[in-house]
């Protein structure tokens, strides 16, 4: 057992608690707060004049799926031989020793959720895991935590260059119809076959020959019967709306990831219910579907009342990671709020936030103490625990 002692908590559940106590294990919080019973054996931090928070989660990542230290060697993140292809799995590609993780706890991330690229319409599943141990199936929080897909220019660029569809945002649009059309025939067969094996069953007939078993078709089915979400790369604010008409045609559940132009129609995601995780913001306009990338999205799209989670896309290093909710601070947000979109937020749309996003007991143990306010710029990341176990000491 461990105790933090004399510490500024700043939570987004609990708020900020001055000269606080936080008491946990090599797992869990036990209890948070100014006059909590602290067992006589519990290892004791002081963190007199320190901040604690919960660890930050970074909703889009990339991270142990590309490593551009070694050329196309690293490159595992884009399946880009097919336009769909859902059979593919981020767990199959991720290395726990890619040389960027490194960078996670010097920013205070404890949490990261990691998938393919976007040059397939359908890239993969992706997974939650937080940055610490040997073994990714180790490493896991959530798998699957929803399918990539994308909208806009990667798709209709690696596929169209090779004269094959998607050369347009129609056909996009178009292969995403037909992929979930297919998976509802897929569903209705297997439901098929099990209604007349259970009447062939009880009427102790021989039972019918199944249909044949198909991966890709399983991961679509997960979305299908809302198991998990569609987590989809879209950056104009037509890529947005359309991603959410296909959404509600085939009644899925959706994340927009990037969101650059979201400001633009923002009244309409939110009345949709659709969650945004926002970002690449610090990072140089690479295509013309990113022109209008700023931190004042996130604030806009905070105000219209939309969940917004804040993310680097791996292209940002995370050691960085606490400038973004620093410039949302500058764009309009408070301080409170620019702190649920890298905690709480985050945690929500990933479908994790019964374990992480806040220092509550109950919780797992995933805490960052910091030098000061982490929202001042000097400020530094002094000690991380993940699971209640110390994962990095500055």
């Amino acid at each position: 057992m461990k105790v933090i002692s004399n510490a500024t908590v700043f939570c987004p559940v609990l708020g900020l608690i001055e000269n606080a106590k936080i008491l946990f294990d090599d797992k869990k919080i036990h209890a948070v707060g100014k006059t909590i019973s602290v067992p006589k054996h519990a290892e004791k931090i002081d963190a007199t004049g320190k901040y604690v928070l919960p660890g930050f989660i970074d909703a889009h990542t990339h991270h142990g799926l590309f490593d551009g230290s070694i050329g196309w060697a690293g490159e595992d993140g884009n399946e880009k031989t097919a336009p769909c292809t859902p059979e593919v799995r981020g767990i199959d590609a991720f290395n726990p020793f890619e040389s960027s993780l490194k960078d996670l706890l010097i920013g205070g991330v404890t949490c990261i959720n990691v998938g393919p690229g976007s040059g397939n319409v359908i890239a993969g599943e992706d997974l939650v895991i937080k940055p610490v141990g040997t073994v990714v199936d180790e490493m896991i929080v959530l798998c699957p935590s929803g399918l990539k897909v994308a909208l806009g220019e990667n798709p209709k660029r690696v596929h169209g260059k090779q004269n094959r569809m998607p050369a347009t945002r129609m056909g996009v649009a178009a292969l995403l119809r037909k992929t979930f059309t297919n998976g509802h025939n897929y569903i209705k067969e297997w439901n098929s076959y099990e209604t007349k094996y259970a009447e062939a069953k009880k009427k102790k007939k021989a039972p019918p020959i199944p249909p044949k078993h198909d991966l890709g078709m399983e991961t679509i089915a997960k979305v299908l019967r809302k198991e998990i979400p569609v987590h989809a790369h879209a950056h104009r604010a037509d890529d947005i709306s359309t991603i959410i008409r296909i959404a509600d045609e085939f009644k899925i559940k959706l994340t927009i990831i990037h969101c650059t132009e979201g400001h633009k129609i923002a009244d309409y995601i939110a009345s949709k219910g659709v969650a945004a995780v926002v970002g690449p913001t610090m990072y140089r306009v690479s295509k013309p579907e990113t022109q209008e990338r700023s931190f004042k999205t996130a604030v806009v799209l905070y105000r219209s009342g939309v969940k917004v989670a804040l993310q680097t896309d791996s292209i940002t290093p995370m050691n960085y990671f606490p400038l973004l909710p620093m410039y949302t601070i500058k764009n309009g947000l408070t301080h409170e709020e620019a702190l649920r979109c890298v905690t709480v937020n985050p945690a929500e749309i990933l479908g994790i936030g019964n374990r992480v996003g806040s220092l509550q007991p109950g919780k797992d143990a995933d805490i960052v103490i910091w030098s000061g306010h982490p929202f001042d710029f000097y400020s530094k990341v002094e000690k991380v625990f993940i699971n209640g176990k110390e994962a990095y000491s500055a």
